[in-house]
């Protein structure tokens, strides 16, 4: 599969140095998933392809790699929340520490998803600053130019 950042990357970028994570904490899936559901109706197909393919290296390092980075940290914790053995579901158990409540763990993601919408409107700000750079973009196709009702509320993106 080929993602903006590696897993690697997006472990460097999304966790403190301090944290004390297994090797697959976070996995290209994780990657895919949190471009796909989050950057790629941003951006547009054309534009994520061309981005795939390498082009602008350096646009993504400095404007979309900590977003990905982000929202792949949720798609990781919620793959995280519970371990399935033969007796089914289990939740975490830390022998050092208490696991987070399930609200914590909420409003971790909650301000992580924030974080990545906000430097995610800050590249789509620097693209549209630069719109011959980036001929791909179709500012009325992306999902922050787009309106929708959920739950009888409006939400404009």
């Amino acid at each position: 599969m080929k993602t903006l950042i590696s897993p690697t990357e997006a472990l460097r970028r999304a966790f403190r140095s301090d944290e004390s994570l297994a090797a697959d904490m976070l996995i290209e899936a994780d990657v895919v998933i949190a471009e796909q559901r989050y950057v790629r109706p941003v951006l547009g197909a054309a534009l994520h392809d061309r981005l795939l393919r390498g082009d602008d290296a350096a646009f993504v390092q400095d404007f979309l790699a900590d977003a990905v980075a982000r929202f792949s940290r949720v798609v990781a914790h919620t793959r995280h929340t519970g371990y399935t053995s033969r007796v089914g579901l289990l939740a975490p158990n830390a022998t050092q520490a208490k696991a987070a409540d399930a609200a914590t763990v909420r409003k971790l993601c909650r301000e992580l998803r924030r974080e990545g919408k906000t430097l995610l409107r800050r590249a789509v700000d620097y693209i549209e600053t630069h719109a011959s750079d980036f001929p791909e973009y179709e500012a009325d196709q992306s999902l922050f130019h787009t309106c929708s009702t959920d739950g009888g509320f409006v939400q404009i993106f």
